[in-house]
């Protein structure tokens, strides 16, 4: 969550009422260690989506070549809530005072995110490092490949390994936080025994 604090304005990407994707860019955002809060003006199509399903993933990417992603729902705050979060991110964004000023800031809604899942991918190291991390009654949801038992030994995976991550076994494995998920293992064994988490 500080990481997200520190790169300030962050993608978030909900589903349009018609079905297509949509991105914003937002940095209305008010952070604790386990939640996020952040502001919108409930005339913009992102509120209506998100008072549609709420699904929402937000990305940031840092200059040391980290991607976090998050994958959650997000839900309206309190409307007995709603002035107390609004002016606490006016006041930690100061900025805001400029696009909404005045009670203009009235048209705004505040909406949490408490619940969900975080990715973290570092392509800054050598192998790359990625890390799944649950908040809340976030969902895990698995990704990634697995090498089965009918794994025959042969060695082809770890040959075309761009990060070395594969391992002899019986059967062979897959160190997860090292896997950069491109598939040539999937794509190159000669028995089918990888299969797509």
């Amino acid at each position: 969550m500080k990481k997200l604090e520190y790169v300030g304005v962050l993608n978030f990407a909900t589903v349009g009422l018609d079905g297509t994707p949509q991105i914003r860019c937002v940095s209305a955002i008010h952070y604790e260690p386990d939640k996020l809060y952040f502001f919108t003006a409930k005339g913009k199509d992102f509120c209506r989506e998100l008072l549609e399903d709420g699904q929402v993933q937000i990305l940031a990417y840092t200059r040391y070549k980290e991607m976090i992603r998050v994958s959650a729902n997000a839900v309206p705050v309190a409307e007995t809530e709603q002035k107390n979060y609004i002016d606490l991110i006016f006041q930690e964004q100061p900025y805001l005072e400029n696009v909404y000023p005045g009670k203009t800031r009235e048209i705004g809604i505040v909406f949490a995110i408490r619940d969900m899942q975080i990715e973290y991918f570092n392509l800054g190291v050598n192998p790359i490092f990625r890390e799944q991390y649950l908040v809340g009654n976030g969902e895990n949801k698995p990704k990634g490949y697995e090498i089965t038992n009918h794994c025959i030994g042969c060695g082809t995976c770890v040959k075309g390994c761009p990060q070395r991550c594969i391992k002899p076994g019986n059967p062979y494995y897959i160190i997860q936080e090292n896997c950069l998920h491109c598939g040539n293992c999937l794509e190159h064994c000669p028995v089918k025994a990888i299969r797509r988490l």
